[in-house]
């Protein structure tokens, strides 16, 4: 079967599509058949030049323009991604294999909703002015130069829109790597943009695997860096754009808590958990996969929890009434595979799932561990996948110490009927973005970002504006200077 899904060329430099096949080949594989549905090449040493050269070019010009006129642009391509959601929904699934019940109302909209609020952002980004008798300051607000984005492949839109709407609102250009798992989706976002209305050069993509993110990140026409991937992938890329003193932004992995008190409501509670481990079949950085469940609701929980897991939809992700895909691929499948014969050895009870379908792709069962201690291996490491582990717990003061025994700090969750105890677990947890009663849940309006090894810097919100602008002072002298000499 043919899919349409091959794209014009590999990579979007300049306003246009440019092909170099002296680059590695890399197939792109759709996730529910295994098939190849296309293929890009990673950028060459030329292509990369070609990309850092465009950027650098688009910069000066792009910067100059006010606020308001880079952010109709983006406005305008808010619009343009929205009534083009069908057709990128489509294209999302077939590059990450989501149903497409999740990526029609998450992904190009969530791209769309970055793009139009940084858009409407872009021209309030003023200084201030500071009185010091009759001298004074101003500061003015400047952009970075050119940035570096490196995606991961759980949200392809999504992270290229989060990413590129920030920087381009503060008069940056970028040049975006999107995986080499995941090529599709960011060439639509350039695609985009430029169409409505960014000049050439001010977003660029490159395809390619780890060693193009490295020459794009040691390059020095490279300001600044923003990566969403893994811990690991994390500390490298940190270490080599300190080396050239750039700014970074990291967002990372997470093994996340989510603790369910006695008093929660057991439906929203289960809505939670599911939420925070199945949702992308599980493929989500701050999924709460630590679920500390009070044992006076233990038995219950884990007794809806199956119910409500035996009504997942499984099968073709297209299929708008399926509600639980593949895993992304067969390498991310093995890891999983890996992770649940590890739970399985050291003790822990599985209560659900844990096979893989008998079908084509990538297809593993929602799984749920019970019974799991803190010191076991699927409690401790990030597993990026549809394993859910399930910890007893006694009280509040118990539990608020081993859900931060964790090298992570992404998110953590709490469902509860006390709302007192729910702003205290809230404030208790150490991790950057924490729901209470819910999860998940990440509006461009909140900022979101980790604490401890899970990253630095903030997405989203006008917190996202101080990862991709400067500060600049100026003093101003109204009278004579005095010198001693």
């Amino acid at each position: 079967m043919t899919y349409p899904t091959q794209p014009t060329a590999s990579h979007f430099i300049g306003g246009k599509y440019v092909e170099d096949t002296a680059g590695t080949p890399i197939d792109v594989i759709y996730p529910a058949t295994g098939e190849v549905i296309g293929r890009v090449y990673s950028a060459t040493p030329a292509i990369i030049d070609q990309a850092l050269t465009s950027a650098r070019a688009a910069q000066a010009a792009w910067a100059a323009m006010t606020g308001t006129e880079r952010g109709r642009i983006l406005r305008r391509a808010a619009d343009i991604m929205r009534e083009r959601n069908h057709d990128l929904s489509v294209l999302e699934t077939f590059d990450t294999g989501k149903p497409y019940q999740e990526t029609s109302v998450v992904d190009a909209t969530s791209g769309a909703d970055a793009l139009e609020y940084f858009g409407g952002m872009a021209a309030t980004l003023t200084g201030q002015h500071i009185q010091l008798g009759e001298d004074w300051v101003y500061t003015r607000r400047e952009a970075l130069g050119v940035c570096v984005g490196i995606g991961a492949w759980n949200y392809p839109t999504q992270i290229a829109s989060w990413k590129g709407a920030p920087a381009l609102a503060c008069g940056n250009t970028m040049v975006f790597k999107p995986s080499e798992t995941t090529p599709l989706c960011a060439l639509k976002v350039a695609e985009i943009l430029f169409e409505a209305g960014a000049p050439a050069g001010v977003y660029n993509v490159v395809q390619g695997l780890g060693d193009v993110g490295a020459a794009l990140v040691s390059d020095p026409r490279v300001d600044k860096v923003s990566l969403t991937g893994s811990v690991p992938t994390g500390r490298k890329v940190y270490a080599a754009a300190a080396a050239g003193i750039k700014h970074v932004t990291m967002e990372l992995g997470g093994k996340s808590p989510l603790i369910i008190f006695d008093d929660a409501d057991l439906e929203n509670a289960v809505s939670g958990a599911i939420l925070g481990n199945f949702y992308s079949s599980g493929q989500v950085c701050s999924n709460g996969t630590r679920v500390f469940v009070q044992k006076g609701i233990k038995d219950a929980f884990l007794a809806r929890l199956a119910e409500r897991l035996a009504d997942a939809v499984i099968g073709d992700p297209q299929d708008p009434a399926i509600s639980f895909g593949p895993m992304v691929s067969a390498r991310q499948m093995e890891i999983v595979q890996g992770y649940i014969a590890k739970g399985q050895e050291e003790g822990a009870r599985l209560v659900y799932g844990g096979a893989r379908l008998d079908r084509p792709g990538f297809y593993l069962e929602p799984t749920v561990f019970a019974d799991v201690t803190d010191d076991m291996t699927i409690a401790r490491e990030e597993i990026f996948g549809p394993v859910m582990a399930v910890l007893d717990f006694e009280d509040e003061a118990e539990v608020m110490p081993r859900a931060n025994d964790t090298e992570f700090g992404l998110a953590a969750g709490v469902f509860t009927r006390d709302l007192a105890r729910a702003h205290r677990v809230a404030a208790g947890f150490e991790a950057g973005t924490c729901y209470i009663n819910t999860y998940n849940d990440a509006p461009v309006e909140a900022p979101f970002g980790g604490s401890k090894q899970s990253g630095v810097g903030r997405e989203n919100s006008s917190a996202a504006i101080a990862h991709y602008s400067q500060l600049k002072s100026v003093y101003v002298r109204m009278g004579d200077l005095e010198a001693p000499f």
